[in-house]
């Protein structure tokens, strides 16, 4: 098995779609690479949904402790947690009204990818979706 990322064109139209964006595991700290990317896509106009159970909020947004306690729709759920979290964090996106599971360079586990893309769910894995963004402007 592997993991089949959509093309890059269809990266660019979900972003271009996408207004909402919950951030698992972004820190409030301004030195960490969840906080510099999430920081870029707030200025870049999307609505960013700190998911951090440890902080009470970052980039002036309060954060919530999973992604369950969020109201209303979510376009990009982007995961900056260890794989090792995948199969929780993919089993409570199932839960919620979401489109897509992105998690960042280095976040992979290809059953979580192929069992959410089974379910009919668009899964991104291993992509920086700042990089893909600015890629895709």
């Amino acid at each position: 098995m592997s993991i089949d990322n959509p093309s890059r064109t269809e990266i660019g139209q979900i972003l271009k779609k996408a207004k909402r964006i919950a951030v698992v595991g972004l820190s409030d700290n301004p030195d960490r690479t969840s906080y510099m990317v999430s920081e870029a896509m707030q200025k870049a106009g999307y609505e960013i949904i700190p998911v951090n159970p440890n902080i009470t909020e970052a980039l002036g947004e309060k954060a919530v402790s999973t992604i369950e306690e969020i109201e209303g729709h979510i376009d990009i759920v982007n995961v900056f947690r260890r794989s090792q979290f995948l199969p929780e964090l993919a089993e409570q996106f199932t839960k919620v009204d979401a489109d897509i599971f992105w998690t960042q360079l280095g976040v992979i586990d290809e059953d979580i990818f192929h069992s959410l893309k089974n379910k009919g769910y668009t899964v991104i894995m291993d992509r920086c979706i700042k990089v893909e963004h600015a890629l895709t402007k």
